[in-house]
């Protein structure tokens, strides 16, 4: 569970606090995502470089299809 979401405009960075505590880690999960681990290999957080890309061209286009579809039904 996500319990505080970061958004630093300047650098279109997403960051995700999954458990408070020190940082041991860091591996990249796929191409701009970085998982931050602690001491046990547990995720501390998730970072997402290019987040605008990353994440919101994403789910702006699934929403635009879904009220496509609506109209469309109607």
């Amino acid at each position: 569970m996500v319990k505080k979401v970061y958004y630093d405009y300047e650098s279109d960075i997403l960051y995700l606090v999954i458990k408070e505590g020190p940082v041991e880690d860091t591996i990249e999960a796929d191409e701009d995502i970085f998982v931050e681990l602690g001491k046990n290999g547990e995720i501390i957080g998730i970072e997402i470089w290019k987040a605008s890309k990353n994440i919101l061209e994403p789910i702006s286009k699934t929403i635009a299809i879904k009220i496509k579809e609506l109209i469309t039904t109607k």
